[in-house]
């Protein structure tokens, strides 16, 4: 299965959405939410709160456009806005506790590559945020574990060791629903 980079916008886009062109700022939103909303929703575990993040870079972006510099990919930039805004709701939620409630559009059918997947979002989903953001900044946006605790505003060691407790935990969550897994997969009960 063949991954589908994430385009980058059409040339002169960027700068009809700092002129504040309505249609630009609409194709910019189309071609970049889908992808905005999976990095927010798969570190906050939470659909709410992803469209939440959603809402704030979009609010933000055509005065933070302005400080793109255009010197990376344009989707890298905006990826690491999601994140920033991510950590800092993480940061002020801290204290408050999170609901955790994976949504799925099943109608309790589930192929094979479906159940897994699934299970490992329910498995995150059972992290602590901060422990299930980092999981996600260094296995999937390859992310440093200096970068994570600038991000984070912790140490590196904070980092490593909560990736390492994250994959524990993760192997033992899915191990105990190995079996269950298979039996959903194979339809016996």
């Amino acid at each position: 299965m063949a991954l589908n980079p994430i385009p980058e916008p059409p040339e002169g886009l960027l700068q009809r959405v700092i002129a504040g062109d309505d249609a630009a700022f609409e194709a910019l939103y189309r071609l970049y939410s889908a992808p905005a909303f999976t990095v927010a929703a798969r570190m906050l575990g939470h659909r709410e709160a992803a469209e939440d993040v959603l809402q704030d870079v979009f609010l933000d972006l055509t005065r933070a456009l302005r400080s793109y510099r255009g010197d990376g990919l344009f989707w890298g930039w905006l990826r690491r806005l999601v994140v920033n805004r991510v950590l800092m709701r993480m940061r002020s939620e801290r204290s408050r506790p999170t609901l955790v409630a994976w949504e799925s559009d099943d109608h309790g059918e589930w192929s094979e590559p479906h159940l897994f997947a699934r299970d490992l979002e329910q498995a995150l989903a059972a992290l602590p945020p901060l422990t299930r953001a980092v999981v996600w900044l260094h296995d999937v946006e390859g992310w440093t574990h200096q970068e994570i605790a600038d991000a984070v505003g912790r140490s590196q060691s904070f980092s490593k060791s909560q990736l390492s407790r994250a994959h524990l935990r993760l192997r033992a969550l899915l191990e105990n629903d190995d079996e269950t897994y298979r039996e959903r997969a194979t339809g016996i009960a």
